[in-house]
Formats: structure tokens, C-alpha cells, sequence
């Protein structure tokens, strides 16, 4: 469908454009599962603050690596090495995560750090690996390093505005943890049948598919919060406790 309308006569200078608006749908997309991870990694600093600091700098280095996969991604996907490791890398976080103690509610949680400058390496690493996958996928779709670049920019931007939503409603949503890290385990797996044998991988439309109805679920249950009655104050009450005061 593509090549018809690249090849049409009415596409003066809407080539560009129309490649990079794919481009920037195709990131925002492949991005859902790979922002809950990273907000689930986040997430282990416990300290919404050092949350907010680990996704904008650990985010800053996920960028030049993504921007320096994309300029040597024909001689990485040379070798299948990396994308062994980056499904070797995904599934051990998945592993981690569900290996990992229940607390109260029955519920697993990914890792936890005592440090701002542990969780950053996790969550740049964690982008590398998912864009194993997505650059693969730009690179399929246009040649153009220079608009795939700028679809990587746009897709970094959204990841990081994604991933910010996503702390607050992994707080909000009890199942959302674990059926980020289960779309996780999708992009691990797609990456090992990539090395295994390309024509086991499942198409771009029944991975998205996929993704769409697990994260249906993560978002169907509201966790539980607890009302907190606040005191109510009489001016009776008031008069007393300044006279027991006085006393």
C-alpha cells in the first residue's frame, strides 16, 4: 500500500512527511509496553523525586544509545548477537520480576534500588533493548536515516511522557505491573525468534494485538485505596483540650 502511493504522481513532497508520521505512530505504539518497564524500574527507587531524576537522565543516555544503534544499526543487525542479548536481557527481567516476593496483595514488583545511580543503567539499558526491536522495524520501513532519526527523537520525547503517566497509574491499577512485564516478555521472545528464524516472528499487527488486550486487562481492576476519615474538630472540643493545656 506504501509503494502505491510513494510511486503515485500526486505525492510531490508528501513522501517525507508521511513516512515520518508512520515512523512517529510506529514509536508511540512499540512504546506502551517499554514505557510501563521502565516506570516499573522507576518505581524501585520508592521516592517519587528520584523517580522523576532516574527516567529524564537515564532516558538521556537511552537516547545516544538509541541515536547510535540507529547510525550503525546496518552493521549491528549483522550480527545476531546483540538481539540474543536483547532478548536474553528482556526475559531476565521478566524473570526477576515475577521471581520476586509477593507483598501483601499478592503481587510481584520489579527491582528495587538504593540508589538514584542504580536504576539509571536498568533504564537505559532497558530502551536499548526494546529498540533492537523498533529501529529494526523503522529501518524497514524507510531507508532515511535522517527521518528515522527524527522519529526517534519525537518516540524518546513520548516514551518520556508515557513512562510519566504510567508511575502514577502502576499506583492506580493493580494488575498493570505484571501485564507490563507479560508484553515484555512478547518483545523478549519476538527478538529470540528474530535469531532463531525471522519467518517464526509473528507479524507487526498480532503483536500490537497482543499488546493491546494484556494492557486491557492490566487496566481493568482500580487497586484498592484506603479512606483516611479526618478528624472532625467541635469548637467544644476545642475549649477543652486549651483549658487541659492551661492546666
Amino acid at each position: 500500500m506504501l509503494d502505491h502511493i510513494f510511486n503515485s504522481p500526486f505525492n510531490i513532497g508528501l513522501e517525507a512527511p508521511l513516512v515520518l508520521l508512520i515512523l512517529v505512530f510506529i514509536e508511540a505504539v512499540l512504546s506502551a509496553d517499554n514505557a510501563i518497564a521502565l516506570a516499573a524500574i522507576a518505581q524501585g527507587l520508592e521516592n517519587k523525586s528520584l523517580e522523576t531524576k532516574a527516567l529524564n537522565i537515564g532516558l538521556g543516555f537511552a537516547y545516544v544509545l538509541r541515536i547510535s544503534l540507529i547510525i550503525t544499526a546496518t552493521w549491528v543487525l549483522k550480527y545476531w548477537q546483540f538481539e540474543l542479548l536483547g532478548a536474553v536481557y528482556l526475559l531476565w527481567l521478566v524473570f526477576q520480576h515475577f521471581s520476586s516476593d509477593e507483598d501483601s496483595d499478592n503481587h510481584h514488583h520489579g527491582p528495587r534500588f538504593k540508589s538514584l545511580w542504580q536504576a539509571i543503567p536498568v533504564i537505559a539499558l532497558t530502551d536499548l533493548a526494546f529498540s533492537l526491536d523498533s529501529v529494526t522495524t523503522a529501518i524497514a520501513i524507510s531507508q532515511d536515516r535522517t527521518l528515522v532519526l527524527i522519529g526517534a527523537s519525537i518516540g524518546i520525547i513520548t516514551l518520556r511522557f508515557m513512562a510519566g503517566l504510567f508511575i502514577r497509574w502502576l499506583d492506580e491499577f493493580e494488575n498493570l505491573e505484571d501485564a507490563g512485564y507479560i508484553t515484555v516478555a512478547f518483545v523478549g521472545l519476538r527478538l529470540l525468534l528474530k535469531v532463531i528464524n525471522d519467518s517464526f516472528v509473528p507479524p507487526e499487527w498480532l503483536t500490537i494485538s497482543a499488546i493491546a488486550i494484556i494492557l486491557t486487562w492490566g487496566f481493568s481492576k482500580r487497586s484498592l485505596v484506603e479512606e483516611i476519615t479526618p478528624e472532625v474538630t467541635t469548637p467544644e472540643v476545642e475549649e477543652r483540650t486549651e483549658v487541659g493545656t492551661r492546666e
